[in-house]
């Protein structure tokens, strides 16, 4: 049977997290948010509380979102079948108006306001907002996916300057007025490089790198960037999980202090990664 927690024993748990609290305070924290964290509605609750604990101890917190699941059920309810190469969605001209409709209109305000519900300051932005994320066409065959050529970072340190909570939508432009469907998870990559963060937290659907992908007990906890090359190489880390490696060197190349994937499913698990000992996924670290 569960008891509550007496008086006593909250306290101390927050003494406990002083110490992380001082660590992190003033510092600027990218969290990338999408998948089954982001399509249960309890879970974004927690998720978008547990952002706000962090807002309120000093954290900057930059909140980077994806949506690939709710932009295939728009298409569908439009009658317009979901096209996929190498993983990657083909975006032609009718889609990326359905991708920037579902990412920088519906996903983008509601969870502006969940934050505000739950007490917190946000402003959603997309990476068309003043040229945040500056793109190309990454392939012919992909129609309008975009590769990032250049991310301006000023809106969204503006915003954390005026005490905001930035919540990016990666839809990207070029100088001809053109949108871009751009992967989340590069785009969280980038924005972390260019804002020097202290930590970009990946939230996925699996607990974290593991040697055997079928096998959650083999979780490594840490790697650095040279080591994790070599799992790259040598055929290790496999399927979705490679380009969200190669997303974790890029944003370490770019300035990144480290980067977790974690397991978002797991309730609270962002403020195990920063406020606990035991921390949560696979730290990934510079050489």
């Amino acid at each position: 049977m569960d008891r509550e927690f007496s008086n006593a024993q909250r306290a101390e748990v927050l003494t406990q997290a002083l110490p992380y609290i001082k660590r992190y305070s003033g510092e600027i924290v990218v969290i990338k948010y999408g998948g089954n964290a982001m399509i249960n509605e309890d879970l974004k609750e927690q998720v978008m509380q547990d952002i706000v604990l962090l807002w309120l101890t000093g954290v900057k917190i930059v909140l980077v979102h994806g949506g690939g699941p709710e932009i295939s059920d728009m298409m569908n309810k439009l009658g317009k079948k979901a096209e996929f190469v190498d993983g990657l969605r083909v975006t032609d001209k009718e889609t990326v108006d359905v991708v920037q409709m579902v990412l920088a209109g519906k996903i983008s305000k509601t969870l502006v306001n969940h934050i505000q519900v739950k007490g917190g300051k946000a402003m959603g932005i997309s990476g068309m907002d003043g040229h945040l994320i500056e793109a190309k066409i990454k392939d012919e065959r992909l129609g309008f996916v975009g590769e990032i050529t250049n991310v301006n970072i000023q809106p969204v340190t503006d915003l954390l300057e005026k005490g905001y909570i930035p919540v990016i939508s990666t839809v990207g432009c070029d100088d001809k007025g053109n949108a871009y469907n751009i992967n989340a998870d590069t785009a969280a990559a980038r924005i972390a490089g260019a804002l020097g963060a202290r930590r970009l937290i990946m939230m996925t659907d699996i607990a974290g790198l593991l040697k055997d992908k079928d096998d959650p007990s083999t979780l490594i906890p840490e790697i650095t960037v040279h080591e994790a090359k070599e799992l790259l190489s040598d055929g290790t880390i496999q399927g979705g999980m490679i380009p969200k490696i190669q997303c974790c060197v890029d944003a370490i190349t770019h300035g990144v202090k480290n980067v977790i994937i974690m397991d978002g499913r797991i309730p609270h698990s962002i403020l195990m990664e920063l406020f606990t000992d035991e921390g949560a996924g696979t730290m990934v670290i510079g050489d």
